[in-house]
C-alpha cells in the first residue's frame, strides 16, 4: 500500500515513490494529455508503469461511416503505440469498449475486467478520472466509476489519484480552453494547492517528450497545433496535477 507521508506535492524527482502504477483512461491521447510526463518520469525511474485504454477512439467524428470509424480506430491504435513508446510504457491493455458508448454499458463486464487487471498488476497507485471526468465526457466519467467499483471489489488498497486543476492552472489557458470548447461538457475538479499530491511543471527534455508523444497522435492533435502554433500548444500541456479523490 502506498501512502505519501508528506503533504508536499511530488515533483518529477519524487514520482518513484508512487511504486507500481496503473493508469486507466477512456480514449487514446487521454493518457498523454493528462499524465504523459508522469508516465515518462515513472518509466525513467524504473517503476512498473501500466496503461489501460477503454476504447480505440473511433467515434471522434460523429458523422463518420462504419468503415471510417474502423479506419480511425486502426489509426489511433498505431498512434497510441507510438506515443507510449516515446513515453517508455511497454505494458498496455485495450479494454475494447465502444467509443461514445461506455456510459450505456452494463458495468459488470468492464468492472470484472479491471479487477482482473488489478490482480495482475497489483498496483501501489492507480491514476484515472474522477467523477468529473476532467472534461465532463460521459466515457471519462464511466471509466472513473468502473475503476471505483473495481477497487471496491479488489483486495488491495492503492493510492488513487485523479487529474485536477487549481484556479491558477485553470486560468493559465482559459482563452484557449474556451476557444476550443475543452470544457464544453463539464469542468474539471478544482482543488486548493495544498490538496495537490503530484505537481509536474514541465520544461526542457521532459516537455519535449510529452509534446512529441502528442504529435505522434496526429489524428487528434495536428489540427489544434496548426491552429494555435506549437509554442502555445507546449505551454498548454506543460502542467500535470493529480489529487486524491474528494
Amino acid at each position: 500500500m502506498t501512502r505519501l507521508m508528506t503533504r508536499a506535492p511530488l515533483g518529477v524527482a519524487d514520482v518513484a515513490r508512487l511504486g507500481t502504477v496503473l493508469t486507466v483512461w477512456a480514449h487514446p491521447d487521454d493518457e498523454t494529455y493528462l499524465a504523459g510526463a508522469l508516465l515518462a518520469s515513472l518509466t525513467d525511474a524504473g517503476n512498473r508503469t501500466v496503461c489501460a485504454t477503454a476504447t480505440r477512439g473511433e467515434a471522434a467524428d460523429p458523422h463518420a461511416t462504419a468503415a471510417e470509424r474502423a479506419a480511425l480506430a486502426a489509426l489511433r491504435t498505431v498512434e497510441l503505440d507510438a506515443a507510449l513508446g516515446l513515453l517508455g510504457v511497454t505494458e498496455h491493455h485495450w479494454l475494447d469498449h465502444p467509443d461514445g458508448g461506455c456510459a450505456g454499458l452494463d458495468a459488470a463486464g468492464p468492472v470484472g475486467r479491471l479487477v482482473e487487471l488489478l490482480d495482475q498488476v497489483r498496483p501501489d497507485t492507480v491514476v484515472t478520472f474522477g467523477p468529473d471526468g476532467f472534461t465532463g465526457h460521459p466515457d471519462h466519467q464511466a471509466v472513473g466509476r468502473w475503476v471505483d467499483q473495481a477497487l471496491a471489489a479488489w483486495d488491495g488498497t492503492p493510492l488513487v489519484l485523479h487529474p485536477v486543476q487549481t484556479e491558477a492552472t485553470l486560468g493559465r489557458n482559459r482563452a484557449l480552453d474556451e476557444d476550443f470548447g475543452v470544457y464544453e461538457l463539464g469542468r474539471p475538479r478544482v482543488v486548493a494547492p495544498g490538496d495537490v499530491r503530484v505537481h509536474l511543471t514541465l520544461d526542457g527534455p521532459l516537455l519535449d517528450r510529452k509534446v512529441a508523444a502528442l504529435v505522434r497522435q496526429e489524428s487528434q492533435t495536428a489540427g489544434l497545433i496548426g491552429a494555435v502554433g506549437l509554442d502555445r500548444f507546449r505551454r498548454w500541456v506543460a502542467v500535470e496535477l493529480l489529487a486524491e479523490p474528494a
